[in-house]
């Protein structure tokens, strides 16, 4: 009889099976690590593309082309006293003495073989009224001003116009150079794509994050706490974990459905509003936060409320001051996600009417705004070529403006961030 107790002779490595064994299992492991490696690098590839892309395509929009403008407003009649070109009337005062049209036949006789006043932009004569307004001498002297050229032209100058305009630009030699194009980050959207700017849509979508992280955080958090330290577990508590699991997953176009019917058709809020856009957004990243934070909160250790217990807490006090802020960097995480989400998306923002043509920055929440998905959504459908770069310019700040405020939340996390 067979004594079980007796061990087991050891395993002889140096047989020809089991190194056959051995080989093949060194093999799989070299393979999958080869895959692994090729995963990565596909991946870092694929990035590497896209931002290459971006930035080749974008560098262009946040350029401009200007040309050597001289001149003489004393001689083209334009005679406004310096003292009301302080404030806003000074615009007015300007525009009623004609200086449009003076930049224009300035433009007529300086280049009248190559077009004239068509050369400029459509915003060429207000860079000229901000130079007279911080400095009102211009009005009294000759001067040569660089200022914004036309869409064709700027285009053709950066390597990808018509014949024409090349035969122009080549006219032109000496008479054109490249800048930054700060009007691109001052100012808001523009038939002109010369004109264009982005700062109208960035402002509208700091507002519409602001309202989203103001209501979907706190509501958030608060119910991931309620649902998870203090509801009773019936099918109440059931149906409400489903619905909000389901809330998760529905897509963003149904949130903006809801945004239309509710906050508009309902309650008659004000369209293509940033208070409206940050409700919708909200209803929407909602869910997001509440199932992060009610895994962050079951991550906390039970010893952790049995400790505080024990030493008296009450049930808030061990919720808000012993699981909450171990649970933050978890329920943070989850912001992030649901925040980033929020910021790239383009229908609810839609349905609500956030695609109108605004032409002037938001002041208050309840202005009429744009954000940065549907102006780039709206420029990208614009049949003029000079949209093209502006588009890429655009989904680069948009870019920027997501790591920006990822980089704000992840330094939030890791301050809160306790190691037990």
């Amino acid at each position: 009889m067979t004594d079980a107790r007796r061990p087991h002779a050891p395993t002889d490595w140096t047989t020809p099976a089991m190194q056959r064994r051995i080989r093949r299992r060194y093999a799989a492991e070299r393979r999958f690590r080869a895959l692994g490696l090729l995963a990565v690098a596909l991946s870092a590839a694929f990035l590497v593309f896209l931002l290459g892309t971006m930035i080749r395509q974008g560098a262009a929009g946040f350029t401009e082309t200007r040309i050597a403008l001289p001149l003489d407003l004393r001689a083209g009649g334009i005679a406004v006293a310096p003292q009301r070109l302080a404030g806003p009337r000074g615009d007015l005062a300007l525009a009623g003495a004609g200086l449009e049209g003076a930049v224009d036949a300035a433009a007529n006789a300086a280049y009248p073989a190559q077009g004239g006043a068509a050369l400029l932009s459509d915003g060429a004569w207000l860079r000229v009224r901000e130079a007279v307004k911080r400095d009102p001498t211009l009005l009294t002297r000759r001067v040569t001003l660089d200022v914004p050229v036309a869409t064709d032209i700027d285009v053709a100058f950066k390597g990808d116009g018509t014949a024409e305009a090349e035969a122009t630009i080549a006219a032109l030699t000496g008479k054109l150079s490249r800048g930054l194009n700060r009007s691109f980050f001052t100012g808001a959207d523009a038939t002109d794509p010369t004109r264009a700017g982005i700062w109208g849509a960035l402002k509208g979508s700091l507002f519409t994050m602001l309202v989203t992280l103001a209501l979907a955080f706190p509501i958030g958090v608060l119910s991931a706490l309620y649902l998870e330290e203090y509801a009773p577990r019936n099918r109440w508590t059931d149906l409400i974990e489903v619905s909000i699991n389901n809330l998760a997953a529905v897509p963003s176009i149904i949130f903006g459905l809801l945004g239309l019917a509710v906050f508009l058709g309902t309650f008659h809020m004000p369209r293509s509003a940033a208070v409206v856009g940050g409700l919708t957004l909200a209803l929407m990243t909602m869910p997001v936060i509440v199932i992060a934070g009610r895994n962050a909160i079951r991550g906390v250790p039970p010893s952790v409320r049995d400790a505080a217990r024990a030493l008296g807490a009450s049930r808030i006090q061990v919720v808000f001051h012993h699981v909450l802020p171990l649970a933050l960097p978890g329920i943070l995480t989850g912001t992030i996600i649901g925040m980033a989400r929020a910021l790239g998306e383009t229908a609810p923002l839609l349905m609500i009417g956030m695609r109108a043509f605004i032409a002037a920055p938001p002041d208050r929440l309840t202005d009429p705004a744009t954000a940065l998905p549907v102006q780039i959504f709206l420029w990208s459908d614009e049949v003029s070529t000079g949209f093209v770069e502006k588009t890429s310019a655009a989904i680069i700040v948009l870019l920027v403006f997501l790591l920006a405020m990822n980089g704000i939340a992840i330094y939030l996390r890791n301050r809160f961030e306790t190691r037990w």
